[in-house]
Order: C-alpha cells, then structure tokens, then sequence
C-alpha cells in the first residue's frame, strides 16, 4: 500500500509528462483483471469506459504540455481527480456500464444516465475502472449475502476472511492495489467504514446530505449515504470534495457550502476534545481490539488533543433493532419496484400477477434480500406500523438529541470500528442472522442520526487490521479529516506504530 502515489503527487506527474495517464490507468486494469479470478472485488471491470476516458486526458494534457499553454495547464491542474482511477460501488449508477446493486434481479441493466458522484468525479478528471462488489442491494455486514451468481469478495490480508460489508470490493481492491485509487462507497448501517476496518483502509461516511443520492439504488432512503475510501486520508478527503454539495436532482441534499477538505490533513489537533465511548471497550469486544484503539487515542492525546470517557446509551443500546426496523421498512417499498414488469428480470408472462411477481422474486432474490424485505412489510402493516416503524423514529429522534449534547462539549467521539477484526468464512456461517446484525453495533448510531464518521487503521493483530472509528457532528467533515491525518502520523498508512 505504502508503494502508490497520493492522488496529488500522481496529478503532478501526469501534468509534467513524467507518467503517462494511459499507461497508469492500463497497469491498474491489467491489476484489477489479474487480482478479480481470486478476490473477486468487481462485479464489472470496465476497461473500455477507462481507456476512452484515460485517452481523452492525455490528449488534453499533451497539447498543453506541447503548445506550453499556461491557461489550459491550470485548467487541467484545477481538477482534482486528474488521472486517478476510481472504482464504483455496484449500487452507484455509471452510463451504460451494468449496474446491479449486487443482484441477479437487475442482471443486465445498462443505465442511461450517470450518477451525480460519477458525473462530478468525471469531470474532475477521474477515470471509471469498475462496479466493485457488495452485499445485494446493502443488505449484510460480512458482504457474504451477495445476490445469486455472484462471488463473495476475499480480505486482502487472509483469503479465509471477510472483507466487510456491504462496500466489501471496494475496500479490498483499494488496500490490494499497488497504484493510486480511490473508490466510490456507500453506507447504509455502517458499510464505509466497517469494510474500510476490516482492510486495513480509510472509509469516510459524510453527513447525510452533504453528497447527493441521485443514481443511487435506493436500500434506505432516510439512511443511504455515499462517500469516500482511499488508502489515506488525504485521498480520502481530495474525493469528499469533488462529490459533495447540493445537487437540484436530489432533494434530501444540503446546501452548505463545501470546505476544502484536503487543506485539514496535517493540520495540528492541539486543543481537540475527544468523548472515548467507555461502554464500547467492554464485554462484546475483543481486548486486543481495544487496546489497539486506545493506544490510537493516547497517541493523539500525545499530540494535544485530550479525551474524557462518556456515556452513549441509546445508540449503544437501541441501535441495532432502531436501525434495522427502520431501514428493513424502507427497504421493503423501494424494492417492491423489482417485480418484473417495468424494473427487474422478467420471466415468462404465466398466471396472476401475484403468482408472477413471486415467481420473479423467488428466483432472483437471495436469502438475506427476502429476508429483509418480509421483516419491512411486517413492520409496516397495519396493527403493526405504529407499534414498530413509528416507535423506531421516535427512538431516532431521541439518539440525535443524545448526540447533539454530547457534541457541545466533545469534538468526536470514539470507539473501535467493530468489535472484532474480519473473522472467518466458516465463523460466519456459523452464526445466526441477529448475530450478523450485531456486527453493525458501533455503526448504526451515527448513521441513523446520519453524523459523519471515518474508520482509520491503528494497527494489526496477528496480521489482521484494526479500525478506530471517530464520529462528528453534522457538517463537521473537515475535524474527522483533521484527526485522520493526526491518526495516520503514527497508526495509519502503512506504519502500524500502533503494533
């Protein structure tokens, strides 16, 4: 991992000629294609779509380097992703690139249209290298519930674990790859970090708002958030940056001005005040999890930040049955579309509509999605919805409140990513579908109250990585970018000091 260039440093070798963009781009598709056989981290490689995007630039950049235009040069400079290849989670809509979410269903559906995050991250001069694999439509937290013919995505670190899920070939490919990249993720319940942890990578989640949904399938409308992995930080935060803001095509976006991310990497954190979530580092987590995450907040208290240790009851407590009520309800609704007549496979046109509709969706549904889909429609009936779905928002609201007051004294808040580091194949098999669920205790806090969050490495145990999770009040991007940074002087990007 340490070997790639920053995505600043490969800009500026593209933009002096000292590599070429076409090359690059052909050695991480050579890579990809080499790698996907045993990892299975893209569901779609598109190499065509990055060698015509790769070509377009090093037009534009050889003209301007050969007619020594200084006005077209800083034009070129002025785009942030410049050359970098940019892996798309499967859910994210690219232009006639097959979108599936993950799912035999949409098996073959070639978007019209791009996303706003491909849109933006194009025009800024990234290249589109593939749709990484997930968990059908978002739905798991081992990215081992993939649809129907699709192949479960392996840890970069042991083959015989899980990357994480749901955003599981995202961070595989990213902490696998030896060029720059970053890659498009999304998150639900926790699946930016959670894979980002479990791969030793740095997975950002922003505010719900702060990057349009539109050309997103849809798990959970009030949940679903796109964001960031990268191999630091500050990549991390070069990518936030060309996505983020209000976009006129998706409603639920905000319309706060956007800081400049990258400018908060490396600046000091003298003065951050950190709430430690104590019941976090209990029962229910590995001691060499924990320690590995202290030693992270003591090395950024040796820096100036300090920390006190705090309650968080509700998001704790109630997180898991809010979050999965809440998000199973919806859920339910956005995939009642895929039934087989205007969205979804089609199968031959036999018996009543219920009969074709079951027929369609038994078959091209995995366990998990079924699941799912019956827990939403049970939570929403009548006799039920208030009892369930309505309870869960009331529940939600009181977990923002709990948030919001800790957040006018603590600048974050901690905790270890998950409580455990990628477990086996076989151990996962073994556990019972609630057990699955618990995986997700520490992420579905802040992303039911939709607060920013970011995973970073702070170390191994016996070679597999460990995530500290910091959590921010809502906008509050640049001070989880600022204490990435502080982070990854001693625990991040490739050091591990934290060991």
């Amino acid at each position: 991992m340490a070997d790639a260039l920053s995505i600043i440093a490969l800009k500026q070798k593209l933009l002096t000629g000292e590599l070429d963009v076409v090359e690059h781009t052909e050695m991480i598709l050579q890579e990809a294609e080499k790698l996907n056989p045993s990892y299975h981290y893209f569901n779609v490689i598109s190499s065509n779509l990055a060698r015509v995007q790769a070509q377009e630039l090093r037009r534009e950049i050889q003209t301007a380097l050969k007619l020594k235009d200084k006005k077209k040069l800083q034009v070129l400079q002025q785009k942030k992703l410049l050359g970098i290849p940019i892996s798309v989670k499967d859910a994210i809509c690219v232009k006639g690139v097959e979108s599936t979410a993950g799912s035999r269903i949409l098996k073959g559906y070639l978007p019209p249209f791009n996303a706003t995050v491909i849109s933006r991250s194009v025009n800024e001069g990234g290249i589109i290298i593939g749709k990484t694999s997930q968990d059908e439509f978002g739905f798991g937290g081992f990215n081992v519930n993939v649809g129907l013919g699709y192949q479960v995505p392996k840890n970069p670190f042991d083959k015989n674990r899980t990357t994480g899920g749901s955003s599981g070939g995202g961070s595989g490919f990213t902490q696998l790859t030896k060029y720059t990249h970053v890659s498009l993720t999304e998150s639900t319940g926790g699946s930016i970090v959670e894979p980002a942890a479990f791969c030793g990578v740095v997975g950002l989640c922003p505010t719900y708002g702060r990057v349009s949904r539109y050309g997103l399938m849809d798990f959970a409308n009030s949940l679903d958030k796109i964001g960031a992995t990268g191999k630091t930080t500050a990549d991390v935060a070069v990518l936030l940056q060309s996505i983020a803001g209000f976009d006129q095509k998706n409603a639920t976006t905000a319309d706060v001005p956007v800081e400049d991310y990258s400018s908060f990497v490396g600046k000091p954190i003298k003065g951050l005040k950190i709430g430690v979530v104590s019941v976090a580092f209990g029962d229910g987590t590995d001691s060499f999890v924990a320690e590995r995450v202290w030693k992270g907040i003591k090395s950024l208290e040796s820096q100036g930040a300090s920390y006190e240790e705090v309650n968080l009851d509700l998001p704790i407590t109630m997180g898991v049955p809010t979050y999965y009520l809440i998000a199973t309800s919806e859920a339910s609704t956005n995939l009642a579309k895929y039934c087989g007549l205007r969205y979804g496979k089609h199968e031959p046109l036999e018996g009543s509509f219920n009969e074709y509709f079951t027929q369609v969706r038994s078959k091209n549904l995995g366990e998990e999605a079924k699941r799912r889909i019956m827990l939403g429609t049970f939570a929403r009936m009548a006799g039920y919805r208030d009892a369930c779905y309505l309870q869960a928002l009331k529940v939600r609201t009181k977990m923002i409140e709990e948030y919001k007051k800790l957040f006018t004294k603590y600048d974050v808040l901690m905790t270890p990513t998950a409580p455990i580091v990628a477990p086996k194949f076989d151990e996962i098999a073994k556990l019972t579908p609630l057990q699955h669920y618990m995986i997700d205790i520490f992420t579905v806090g802040p992303n039911i109250a939709g607060l920013p969050h970011i995973s970073v490495p702070v170390g191994k145990q016996n070679g597999m990585p460990v995530g500290a999770l910091a959590i921010a009040d809502h906008f509050k991007e640049s001070t989880l970018i600022k204490l990435g940074g502080a982070l990854e002087k001693t625990c991040g990007a490739g050091q591990c000091a934290c060991d």
